[in-house]
């Protein structure tokens, strides 16, 4: 039987809707591939027990994106457009050079950085994500479609933010998509806390999304250009061209709105604090009860990035002349380095070291200790280590492809069932494992979805405020 195939675009004149979406029949079987106009995107093949069955899911699916948009085109008549890029602007410091301790070159512009207790992460604008050790050693390589805007962290998941409007789960061995973000909304920024995202676009929106990937709320900020987005428990805080905003996590309601002196840039938080980096060369403390401006640490240059120590006892920034710069809790300014490797576009403090990634796409790694900083103020650093990747390094990209596995060659405590269930016109997961929750949704990737289907995760943990679970690790489909 010769395959059908129903081809459909959304594109807008404004926003960044510009999507493909296909869907290509041969007998019993279905082939979607969706993703940016003009690019590859990413396929998913679904089997089904007769020609008539696979006929009826196409057809539904079409259904679904006409009502959102699409409509029938013909490929390569429209072409790829291309995505907002944050300003690139940077010349060398003329401070004494800081005592860098290695550096990697990732090979493009890099913003995505999160660094924990056993690795580093760095994700640039080809799509590149390096999991580098703390020696310096490069552990890891991902190929997502598009450029990286940004790495966050929730609890045990590591999520990258992409331009091709994809938030992919990194925490398994294989990116899955986590979170499809409007057509609508041009990202900017992106952070998550228990399972909701936040989002900060072109526009000065901030628009949540809950761990289904379904829509709460979105507000518009006294600004535009929003690039500063962070999640709590109880709120999120958007950084826009008029100052920063505090909005209630479970709807929206507008809480604080402090303006500031200049566009916010970059945004940091700790338990109590907010800390917004701005174009007039400043970084702001603001709390986060009232959105009062606590100290204000003054740099020389428009400020890209900045973080601090636990507890605010040391604030960090990095500003467009290739400088970063570190004060104390009031405001004092300790001292000021060069990189040596362009300005900081993201940062972050672990153990006496200052990791930051670059306009030119490299991983710093600076060593921050008292001793260090004293002999580089004196003109004494040391060799920078340059790390490469190891020629052999497997690169590893989306797939919504799984392994399967029999259930009675499993051995017991292997993993945690679970299974998709249809509920009206959407598909959920749940927990299918003795000792959970039956009737709680499962946070999982929605295109590795099938009804009818389980599947064997490594884990899963309750959220924070309970209601529902979230997978991770390796997922396998059971035989």
């Amino acid at each position: 039987m010769s395959p059908r195939s129903t081809y459909l675009e959304l594109s807008e004149d404004t926003g960044s809707a510009h999507k493909f979406y296909e869907v290509v029949v041969t007998g019993a079987q279905v082939a979607i591939t969706y993703g940016r106009i003009g690019e590859q995107g990413q396929t998913k093949v679904s089997a089904f027990t007769s020609a008539e069955k696979a006929e009826a899911a196409a057809a539904k699916k079409i259904a679904e994106k006409v009502r959102k948009g699409y409509a029938p085109a013909v490929r390569g008549v429209r072409q790829r457009r291309t995505v907002t890029r944050r300003e690139i602007a940077s010349t060398r410091s003329t401070a004494r050079q800081a005592p860098v301790l290695w550096r990697f070159a990732s090979g493009a512009a890099a913003f995505g950085i999160f660094v924990d207790e056993e690795r580093c992460w760095v994700g640039n604008q080809n799509g590149d994500v390096y999991t580098v050790g703390h020696d310096g050693t490069v552990t890891g390589h991902f190929l997502l479609p598009d450029g990286v805007k940004c790495i966050v962290a929730d609890d045990f998941w590591i999520y990258a933010g992409a331009d091709d409007g994809n938030v992919y789960d990194l925490s398994g061995k294989v990116p899955r998509v986590a979170y499809e973000i409007a057509e609508d909304v041009d990202i900017y920024w992106l952070d998550i806390h228990d399972g909701v995202l936040g989002v900060s676009d072109r526009a000065g929106r901030i628009t949540t999304i809950d761990h289904e990937d379904e829509f709460q709320w979105a507000r518009k900020g006294a600004g535009s250009a929003g690039w500063m987005v962070r999640c709590d428990d109880d709120a999120v805080y958007h950084g826009h061209s008029d100052g920063v905003a505090r909005y209630d996590t479970a709807d929206g309601t507008p809480v604080w709105q402090t303006s500031l002196n200049g566009q916010v840039l970059f945004g940091w938080q700790e338990r109590d604090v907010v800390y917004a980096g701005t174009h007039n060369n400043k970084v702001y403390r603001l709390n986060k009860r009232n959105g009062v401006i606590g100290a204000v640490y003054d740099c020389d240059g428009v400020v890209y990035s900045c973080a601090s120590a636990p507890d605010g006892r040391f604030v960090f920034a990095g500003d467009n002349h290739s400088s970063i710069y570190c004060f104390d809790r009031s405001g004092e300014r300790l001292w000021k380095l060069g990189t040596g490797c362009g300005s900081a576009f993201s940062m972050q403090f672990l153990d006496d070291r200052l990791y930051i990634v670059t306009t030119n796409g490299t991983l710093a790694c600076v060593d921050a200790s008292e001793q260090a900083i004293r002999a580089a103020q004196e003109g004494s650093v040391p060799e920078p280590l340059d790390v490469k990747a190891a020629a052999g390094l497997a690169v590893v990209q989306p797939s919504v492809v799984l392994e399967s596995v029999s259930a009675a060659a499993l051995p017991d405590g292997d993993g945690i069932v679970v299974e998709c269930v249809r509920e009206g016109d959407r598909l959920r997961v749940h927990v299918v494992s003795p000792g959970y929750e039956p009737l709680w949704n499962v946070q999982f990737p929605k295109g590795v979805r099938e009804a009818g289907a389980r599947y064997l995760v490594q884990g899963v943990r309750s959220s924070e405020r309970g209601g529902f679970y979230r997978a991770y690790g390796d997922i396998r489909r059971l035989l």
